[in-house]
This record gives structure tokens, C-alpha cells and sequence, in this order.
């Protein structure tokens, strides 16, 4: 986990902590010695990390979509604790429909949560890691940013975006210390990927996910991938175009083939 002086002391804010990998992420980081505030719309599942780490766990109810959901609780994490040293930007949400069925309001509601609510994060914890001296900012993304994936248009775009915010930031930053991160886990079998049915053998369990994770929370490198079979399938997706077409198939529905009735 970095390196085990490290976690003592150290905070931990994770958006998306209820459930799947920000909850396994979370319980990884608390077993290292971590302090970690979890921030939901939900607190039922993180509930139970806080009863088994009472002094290093704390939930904070918070809709990434809302201004003051988002200050509300990056302030009482400083009022409390002094500082936070990570932010994992977890949070996401996505509509699975063809583009043409798809409404602007379902595209909206990705980007307040996958985009502008990583940037609302960002802006409230930036000022108090420049003042402490430095801080991490991960950035959960998705090879989808950059394959794309049918049904999955809008939740492609806000990767994308989250990706040139990243870089942008990243060069803004680059005389601070103050590191922006992208995070790339393996497909992963969250309740809302499961809506996908892919085969057992092309997912990973969150359990797994959030625990290779978290062994690379204190890592500054600019990209950052779960495991080495992630980062080999990404790159062969995106080096084969066709892999990706041939693996979302069966998402596409086959046209009937063209009848000729010139006679």
C-alpha cells in the first residue's frame, strides 16, 4: 500500500463508496491503516465500515450533482481530520440504449455525475491540498473513453471528458505538488455493469478490483492501471479496432439483409 509509513494519519476521500469497487477500494485503504471518508447518496453498505473502523471511517451523505452536497462535505472532512491527502473520484452512473433511444436528459444526468461532479470534487479539494503542501487526485475512467461501446454513448463521452480534464489539470499543476491522476480498473461486475451480462470470465469481482487498486493509491504516475492483464487489453483494443467490434457484437442489431426487387 505505497509504503506502510504512509497510511497512518493519512486521508482518504472516496466518491461512490456505498457500493462495488468504491467500497471494496475503501475497505482495502481502512485495513491499511488509512482514515477514509466515504461520500454517497447512499450510506446503508459504507454503514458497516464504519462500525468495524469507528476512529477511521466516516460517511458523508453527498450528490456529486449538487454544489453544496459536494463543499458541504469536503469541509467537514477538513473540520474534522485537518486535511485530505487522496481523492478518488469514483462516482458514476450510466444509461445503457442506443444513441436514437437515448434522451438529452439521460446524457445530462451522466455528465452532473460522471463529469461535473469529478470536477466539483476536484475544485473543493484543490485549494486545501495546495495549502497543506500536496495531495493525490484519482480519477476513475474507462477504456471505453477511448474504444467506445454501443448503448453506452453518453457514459463513453463523460470518460472522454473526464480524460482531457485530467490532462489539462495536469499541466496546469505541473510546478505543484499536486498530482491528477487517471485510474483505469479492469471490466468489473458492479450491480450496474451486470446490466451488460458479460461472461464471468471477461469481469473481475469488485472485491479484487478495489483491493489492486487501493495497493496503488499513493502512486503519482499519470496513468494508472489496475493490473497488467488491464493495461494488455487495452492496448490490444486499441491497437485492433476489430477486437472491440467483434467483443460488442451482440450488442448491435443485425440488419435485415437488402432485397432486390428490380425483378
Amino acid at each position: 500500500m505505497g509504503t506502510d509509513s504512509s497510511a497512518p494519519g493519512r486521508v482518504i476521500v472516496v466518491t461512490g463508496s456505498n457500493e462495488g469497487i468504491g467500497y471494496h477500494l475503501s475497505k482495502a485503504l481502512l485495513e491499511a491503516g488509512y482514515r477514509v471518508a466515504g461520500l454517497d447518496v447512499n450510506g446503508e453498505g459504507f454503514a458497516s465500515l464504519v462500525d468495524a473502523y469507528p476512529d477511521t471511517a466516516r460517511f458523508h451523505r453527498c450528490d456529486v450533482t449538487a454544489d453544496a452536497d459536494v463543499t458541504g462535505a469536503i469541509d467537514a472532512v477538513v473540520d474534522e481530520w485537518g486535511r485530505i491527502d487522496v481523492l478518488v473520484n469514483n462516482a458514476a452512473v450510466f444509461t445503457f440504449a442506443p444513441f436514437e433511444d437515448r434522451s438529452p436528459e439521460d446524457t445530462r444526468r451522466e455528465f452532473e455525475v460522471n463529469y461535473f461532479g469529478y470536477a466539483r470534487t476536484i475544485r473543493a479539494v484543490l485549494p486545501q491540498m495546495r495549502a497543506q503542501g500536496g495531495g493525490i487526485i484519482h480519477n476513475v475512467s474507462s477504456g471505453v473513453a477511448s474504444t467506445g461501446h454501443p448503448g453506452l454513448s453518453g457514459y463513453a463521452s463523460t470518460k472522454g471528458a473526464i480524460e482531457a480534464l485530467v490532462r489539462s489539470l495536469r499541466l496546469e499543476l505541473r510546478y505543484e505538488n499536486v498530482a491528477v491522476t487517471l485510474m483505469y480498473p479492469p471490466a468489473t461486475n458492479t450491480r450496474s455493469a451486470a446490466r451488460l451480462d458479460y461472461p464471468s470470465y471477461a469481469v473481475q469481482e469488485p472485491e479484487a478490483v478495489g483491493r489492486k487498486l487501493a495497493a496503488k493509491i499513493e502512486s503519482t504516475r499519470p496513468v494508472i492501471v489496475a493490473d497488467w492483464s488491464t493495461k494488455l487489453g487495452m492496448a490490444a483494443v486499441r491497437r485492433v479496432p476489430y477486437l472491440v467490434r467483434r467483443g460488442t457484437e451482440r450488442f448491435v442489431e443485425d440488419p435485415e439483409p437488402a432485397v432486390d426487387h428490380r425483378g
